[in-house]
């Protein structure tokens, strides 16, 4: 890049860029305009243009004595200049003399004073990306990357833009796989209307959340892509353990009495779990999480979970009662219209007689009328296939084995976890800030990014004493503006403690205008005048500049945290800034305060549940299965190349609860059966809730698939998450839990009540049967 052609090409465009105008009404904006300007009132640019200035005329004089060191080089006016951020990819010859360079980065600086000049700034910001793009057609070999201060917030906003048409195919696969698993052969017990109601219900709850938060004044982005899948995974699964809770009805009850059984079987594990997301987003919606975007997507999340909690007792309970009476009819669960009796159907062609195939309670026997739903494929495979097949005794051996084998990997990524805070994490793939991140640490990581260092109070500078301490706060970076030069000039001139005051101010003035090597850094200190004639020294700056890497993310983050620590225990009062210092406390505080709110969450749900759980053991074996999810989801987030960062954390909050919303029902029913064996009662627990977690694993995972397409890095972070904490939940459900319980605690013998001779129950049973049919119509049992 430092070749004839190469920097007559970079001049060029410089000068392009210095020639944008932004046209207003009666007047152009120019660079000249907008920019910051020197104390001689030009505008500052990149020292780096100087030098390739200087380089040019040399060439053109002939001159050879010209030579570039790395990463400070001097001017022919005698200034020493920083270049380490600005040349990449340097190689040098003996004493920093460099050879070639493979990059060159240019930084323009603008004003923000009122908002006309932000609203020209802006615009001229969006014709500097056009001119560089023109320019990069007409010059192919080489490769330009601008990048501006909107620039992240553009590409971050562009995941939603991206993920529109991904997002309408996974609401189609959803709505699809949500009817197919609410329907059967029998088309009057049949309910693909609870399918459709339930994902109604789920996104009436989103809808409403999206417009309390917009009328609010909350501001959007593109976070809120994950709020739709948490309240498919909790929202599904509450309205499918209903419609579970329905077929264990009796159908020759009213539907008031089978509304109500319902609602006593199901809602009281749906409120406790709606409860416990409400706290643990509540939390994260607090004060206590200071990233905003982070907050704003937990409070969106928290309005969410609870006016869908509110839809379901109300809109979809009442979708419920609905399709109960048109049961209760014998009306077909789709149209809606009187199936008539197999007779009447016998001359019909064989479609028609299948889509309207129906059982009457007057063509089953006593033994039938129990199992009138088991033609529904979900349920007739768990009960007659897989219960039997998991608790076998032969396959059990296989389950814990795999189960070893699950633990050994999880604990090789667990060991490998990595914390992130790379920009690329959180926008989409082909975007300005990935070429421009991309370039800077391919070329620019020799030395860390600029970080300037203000002191913002009236010090002794004359003070021999004071000068060490500021030496001292900066040791260890390479300094690159006056300070050093100036105080080793005071040193030389032999400055001592004792010289007035006024005559080191006076000094320090009269210094910038007769000494060429300081008369550039003007702009790095600010004098005061006061009443009697006399200049102060109110404030002053320094350029530093790290001997580290930065892409070693941690050795930025102690740096950080290392001058953070100075400016508070100091006796000189300072201040630290870069731009990247913005994207490390990103990176601490996404993991720091997500972990210590869920931490308070977790602790107050124990101390809840303690209060509401029937037995002890069902929150031992719930903590057990929590903690087994989530070291997997965070072992095998390792070895897929996902980092701990804002949205894996969120992730992994979500998925505490969304293991405790699957696996607390199973749990409940396993632990407070009594009599029995173990394994009667495993098979009963998967028979009850296993349905209900089988169709909304379907239903979320179908939705989750198109995610994976999404030409994004955040969707991408976040497909990875949810689709671990989906199928390693899963996982637990179906082969871990009932396996394991089957051999561990609670025992069921124990619980058995012994039953003496003399305490013997007699029972007599009378069944009062309508005389015109076989049907039961009410059964009273004397004991």
């Amino acid at each position: 890049m430092l070749d004839q052609h190469h920097t007559d090409l970079i001049l060029k465009l410089h000068a392009a860029v210095t020639r944008i105008q932004v046209p207003r009404p009666g007047f152009n904006y120019t660079f000249a305009h907008i920019c910051i300007l020197n104390n001689d009132k030009t505008c500052i640019v990149d020292d780096i243009v100087h030098v390739l200035e200087e380089l040019k005329n040399a060439r053109a004089t002939n001159r050879t004595n010209f030579a570039i060191t790395y990463p400070i080089t001097h001017l022919k006016d005698g200034r020493a200049v920083y270049n380490g951020h600005q040349l990449g990819g340097v190689t040098v010859h003996s004493k920093d003399r460099v050879k070639s360079a493979e990059a060159v980065q240019l930084t323009y600086y603008l004003q923000s004073i009122n908002s006309l000049n932000d609203m020209v700034a802006e615009r001229w910001e969006s014709s500097f990306c056009d001119t560089v793009r023109l320019f990069q057609k007409s010059n192919s070999k080489v490769k330009m990357y601008p990048y501006t201060s909107s620039s992240l917030r553009e590409d971050f906003q562009k995941t939603s833009r991206v993920s529109e048409r991904y997002l309408v195919t996974s609401l189609i696969l959803v709505v699809t796989m949500a009817i197919l698993c609410c329907s059967m052969q029998d088309c009057v017990r049949s309910k693909p209307w609870l399918g459709l109601l339930g994902l109604v219900t789920i996104s009436l709850a989103t809808l409403t959340a999206a417009g309390i938060i917009n009328l609010t004044g909350g501001k959007y982005n593109s976070t809120f892509l994950g709020v739709p899948f948490i309240m498919l995974g909790h929202g599904l699964y509450g309205t499918f353990e209903m419609l579970s809770s329905w077929r264990k009805t009796r159908e020759d009850q009213h539907v008031k009495e089978r509304t109500a059984a319902v609602y006593a079987d199901s809602m009281l594990s749906f409120s406790l779990t709606t409860a416990m997301y409400l706290v643990t987003f509540g939390i994260g919606a607090s004060p206590f999480t200071n990233i905003e975007a982070a907050r704003i997507f937990c409070c969106n999340s928290c309005i969410a979970i609870f006016f869908n909690y509110l839809y379901v007792l109300s809109f979809y309970g009442s979708s419920l009662v609905f399709t109960g009476y048109i049961e209760n009819n014998y009306q077909h669960s789709i149209f809606c219209r009187k199936v008539p009796k197999p007779e009447a159907l016998q001359e019909k062609p064989a479609w028609y007689r299948f889509l309207l195939t129906a059982r009457f309670s007057e063509d089953t026997t006593d033994g039938e009328e129990a199992n009138t739903y088991d033609s529904h494929l979900l349920v007739c495979f768990l009960k007659r296939y897989y219960c039997d097949w998991i608790t076998n005794t032969y396959v059990k051996p296989f389950v814990v084995l795999f189960y070893l084998i699950y633990i050994s990997f999880a604990l090789m990524g667990y060991l490998q976890v990595s914390e992130g805070s790379d920009l690329s994490n959180i926008v989409a793939t082909a975007t300005q800030t990935i070429e421009y991140t991309t370039a800077q640490q391919k070329y620019f990581s020799n030395y860390s990014p600029v970080i300037g260092f203000y002191i913002y109070e009236s010090i002794e500078y004359w003070n021999t004493s004071v000068q060490e301490d500021v030496l001292e706060y900066t040791k260890g970076f390479v300094r690159i503006s006056w300070f050093e030069s100036y105080l080793n000039y005071l040193r030389k001139l032999n400055v001592t403690t004792g010289l007035p005051k006024k005559n080191f101010t006076d000094m320090l003035r009269n210094s910038f205008l007769k000494a060429p090597q300081f008369s550039h850094f003007q702009e790095d200190i600010i004098f005061s005048k006061k009443y009697n004639d006399e200049v102060d020294v109110v404030a002053s700056r320094m350029f530093l500049v790290a001997k580290t890497m930065e892409t070693n993310r941690e050795e930025l983050y102690d740096l950080l945290e290392t001058l953070r620590r100075l400016s508070v225990t100091s006796k000189v009062k300072f201040i630290v800034f870069n731009p990247s210092f913005v994207y490390m406390d990103r990176y601490t505080s996404s993991l720091g305060a997500p972990l210590h709110n869920s931490c308070i969450s977790a602790l107050f749900l124990l101390f809840f549940s303690a209060f509401l759980v029937a037995d002890s053991l069902i929150n031992v074996w719930l903590t057990l299965t929590v903690v087994s999810v989530e070291f997997g989801v965070i072992g095998f987030m390792t070895l897929w190349k996902v980092e701990l960062d804002c949205i894996s954390v969120l992730c992994l909050i979500y998925g505490i609860n969304y293991t405790i919303d699957n696996c607390a029902p199973l749990l409940s029913t396993f632990v407070l059966g009594k009599d029995f064996t173990r394994t009667k009662w495993v098979k009963n627990a998967l028979e009850v809730h296993g349905v209900a977690i089988l169709q909304s694993y379907l239903c979320y995972l179908v939705g989750l698939i198109p995610l994976a397409a999404v030409p994004s890095n955040l969707t991408c972070t976040l497909f990875r998450c949810l689709f671990l904490i989906a199928f390693v939940t899963f996982f637990h459900c179906f082969a871990i839990l009932p396996v394991i319980l089957t051999f561990l605690p609670p025992s069921k013998k124990k619980r058995k009540e012994k039953k003496n001779p003399e305490n013997r129950e007699e029972i007599e049973c009378v069944e009062m049967v309508d005389i015109d049919s076989t049907r039961v119509v009410d059964q009273i049992t004397t004991v």
